[in-house]
């Protein structure tokens, strides 16, 4: 009998210690921070405790056109940047309607702007006013709005500017922390609505409603979660070829000036787990949630898109407006670093690779929103949105402006 035991005591022993490994360590900087300290400095080791490094303020102002300095932007030899519309603080991600209206949201003001373009002059009007990182999208005749606490649903508000919206609220079971999970929403080639809740720190181990992408029914209905392990997206877009979600992923902080990178990622089956929190960029192993093989499993990047970058947009050309080399290829905007001594990003960039994915190259586009000498910026590049003409609008959130990329005379 005791040797039975000592056999059956033994094999739990061995059990646990098989399991060991597997379970997640947690460093103190990891864990929630009371609530009076700022959430962004979550994640700081003691020995940063010093640091001058802190989020950028928005301008949330309206900013004369005259103090946009649109000529010290560069472009490859034949594009051009002009100033498309101005006077709406915060603007990001934008979308239009088949008569011409554009709408767009903001982070930090909690608006969404109406545009309408009169051919020689753009106005804009406040659609709703306060609501939390409000972003939006359109689809079969109506503007959907996602804020962080809210989904309401205006029905062909391009022709009835009054119209009183739909509370969808109640249908998309949203979870409640607001930090990283401020939004960017779209309608894929399936109709469906894709909606991401990030990461609710810095670095942490999240709960399960955070980290991930979702898709939605138009109404809300039919829930599935496509992606996991996603830390803070803030853009995709559906190659055109593929039809395959692409999407930019922010890393970690307080990790150092070079590590880890930002993401450009492609869902190519729903399900895939892209690292957050143990496994970041091309395979960098986070130093404050770890487990034993902590990259296994993990759906790695297309591309890395640089140090602390903040990389927003992603927007897959399709016009015919540009040089043809520039078809299907994606511009991504890059809003800028915080976390890092010297700043990097303020620029948009395009990424070539091939339909699956491979042989990923990225080259700039438009530089200039930061003076690298006096590491200094002025602009910082959000959102695109594709005209009929085949001209690019580019959203700038520090200015509340519109710029127009177009090509030739």
């Amino acid at each position: 009998m005791k040797s039975r035991l000592a056999c059956v005591s033994l094999a739990l022993l061995l059990a646990a210690c098989a399991q060991t490994p597997t379970q997640p360590v947690i460093s103190e900087v990891a864990k929630p921070l009371p609530s009076n300290v700022p959430a962004w400095q979550q994640g700081r080791a003691p020995e940063l405790a010093s640091s001058t490094l802190a989020p950028h303020a928005g301008r949330l102002t309206a900013v004369p056109a005259s103090e946009i300095p649109l000529h010290q932007l560069k472009l490859p030899p034949g594009f051009r940047i002009q100033l498309w519309a101005s006077g709406m603080p915060g603007i990001r991600a934008m979308t239009r309607t088949e008569t011409g209206k554009i709408y767009a949201g903001t982070r930090g003001i909690g608006r969404v702007y109406e545009i309408t373009d009169n051919g020689s002059q753009r106005t804009s009007r406040i659609v709703v006013d306060k609501l939390t990182q409000p972003a939006v999208t359109y689809h079969n005749g109506s503007l959907y709005v996602a804020a962080i606490d809210k989904v309401l649903r205006f029905d062909r508000i391009d022709q009835n500017p009054n119209v009183q919206p739909v509370d969808l609220t109640a249908r998309f079971n949203l979870p409640k922390e607001q930090h990283h999970n401020w939004k960017y929403i779209a309608f894929g080639p399936d109709g469906k609505l894709y909606v991401p809740f990030g990461a609710p720190c810095n670095i942490c181990l999240p709960e399960q409603p955070y980290a991930q992408i979702r898709r939605y029914n138009a109404d809300g209905s039919n829930m599935e979660v496509v992606a996991t392990g996603v830390r803070n997206t803030q853009g995709f877009d559906w190659h055109p070829v593929t039809r395959e979600m692409w999407f930019t992923d922010h890393g970690r902080d307080w990790m150092g000036d070079n590590a880890p990178e930002d993401e450009l990622n492609r869902l190519s089956r729903p399900g895939q787990f892209f690292g957050f929190p143990f496994c970041h960029a091309n395979g960098v192993v986070d130093k404050d949630v770890r487990k034993a093989n902590a990259c296994d499993g993990v759906t790695l990047p297309v591309v890395t898109t640089g140090p602390h970058s903040a990389t927003m947009g992603i927007h897959f050309y399709t016009g015919t407006m540009f040089p043809p080399e520039y078809r299907n290829v994606a511009f991504v905007a890059r809003k800028g670093s915080w976390n890092r001594t010297q700043k990097f990003g303020y620029d948009v960039v395009t990424v070539r690779a091939d339909a699956n994915g491979g042989n990923a190259r990225i080259t700039p586009f438009i530089t200039g929103f930061l003076d690298t000498q006096k590491d200094a910026f002025w602009g910082r590049p959000v959102y695109f949105l594709q005209l009929p003409d085949g001209s690019l609008l580019l959203s700038d959130e520090q200015m509340g402006a519109v710029y127009r990329i177009t090509y030739g005379s």
